[in-house]
């Protein structure tokens, strides 16, 4: 894509204010790293960073029907959602049961939902959900994509803190938030806690007119600014898919290990995708990987195991573990523990298949 048609968030001037790297991600000018991604990888794991994530769409659907309209357009089910506040993550699907996007979904009533929709999906969504409304002659859903709308994730141990000492009175409305739940502190200011880090912290979403100062807030305090390459080794190191690596709209959830975000229990829920998933299942294991040997794993690097070849879907080079890991798209009945080899440069190096995540709350579960 041309860097006339990029698309650039409230923050962007910020960005290269600070001397960031920016690369085209999903069409959107974004900052990769401000000098180190490893120290910001670190930064984020043993104290806390900041992500823009303002690319990243809010997507409000609200009126009489949305609950219906929710239960028959998403895998999981929002009626598990009772609670005002609470999230689900969820995929939407196509009819071929291949993942047309995963979000995130908060109930706040039964008539008032918010959707947070991958970047290089938005458009497509909002298309689908209104293409889908539309079909079903239901003019009881309002789809409002709120593009006046910014979000900054803060991660890290200390990230709460820090949001708390900028913005004090959050304290009292926010300090009680569970994981997976959400809150509104004023009008268009939500406060989430649901990361793609495998840190707590908080995901702030805002007027974009008030982002920058709130960014230059936490900068103040001493919040590092990270880039997607950090986030990317984060979210791969707590066993976090990423759209358009380890699923697309040919891949069912089961095949990138997203079955549990499935929701089956009521037969009578005819959700799209359903008949696909029920009746012509795609099979295969969605397992982590590491290698035992130096080189660093990327996506479509071949894995040959006992039971046949698979591949790569994600792969990088751990910075809180010291070696390659990646996710494997690979043949059934494969287990963690199995000896694999990975084709690199035309040479076969060992690995071995582990359980996910690879690191939680900053703790390696591999070694």
């Amino acid at each position: 894509m041309s860097s006339e048609n990029l698309q650039f968030t409230p923050l962007y001037d910020t960005h290269i204010s600070l001397g960031a790297k920016m690369v085209d991600f999903g069409g959107w000018d974004m900052p990769v790293s401000y000098g180190s991604q490893i120290e910001e990888h670190h930064a984020v794991r043993n104290a806390v960073g900041m992500f823009d994530v303002s690319h990243m769409l809010n997507v409000d659907i609200s009126g009489p029907g949305s609950f219906d309209f929710l239960r028959r357009v998403l895998a999981n089910d929002v009626a598990r959602l009772a609670v005002p506040g609470k999230a689900l993550y969820s995929c939407m699907l196509n009819p071929e049961g291949g993942v047309i996007d995963d979000l995130i979904v908060y109930f706040f009533a039964v008539d008032n939902w918010r959707l947070v929709v991958n970047a290089g999906r938005a458009k497509v969504d909002v298309a689908w959900l209104q293409a889908q409304a539309t079909q079903e002659g239901n003019d009881r859903v309002v789809i409002t994509p709120r593009h006046d709308l910014a979000m900054i994730a803060v991660q890290g141990p200390h990230a709460r803190d820090k949001v708390w000492n900028i913005r004090s009175g959050l304290k009292a409305q926010t300090e009680s938030l569970s994981p997976f739940t959400a809150v509104f502190v004023g009008p268009d200011f939500m406060v989430a806690r649901t990361g793609y880090t495998g840190e707590d912290g908080f995901e702030v979403v805002l007027p974009a007119t008030q982002v920058v100062a709130f960014w230059n807030d936490l900068l103040a305090q001493g919040v590092r600014p990270c880039g997607l390459g950090a986030r990317d080794t984060l979210r791969l190191e707590a066993g976090m898919n990423l759209y358009g690596q380890d699923m697309d709209e040919t891949i069912q959830p089961a095949q990138a290990g997203l079955g549990w975000t499935v929701s089956l229990k009521d037969e009578a829920r005819d959700f799209i995708g359903r008949q696909a998933i029920a009746q012509a299942p795609k099979r295969n294991a969605f397992m982590g990987i590491r290698l035992n040997e130096r080189g660093v794993m990327r996506a479509h690097m071949k894995v040959r195991t006992e039971s046949g070849e698979g591949e790569i879907t994600s792969g990088t080079m751990s910075p809180t573990l010291g070696f390659s890991i990646g996710f494997a798209r690979l043949p059934e009945g494969v287990q963690a523990g199995d000896p694999v080899q990975v084709e690199l440069r035309g040479k076969w190096l060992p690995a071995t298949l582990c359980a996910l995540p690879f690191v939680r709350h900053g703790k390696p579960m591999v070694s």
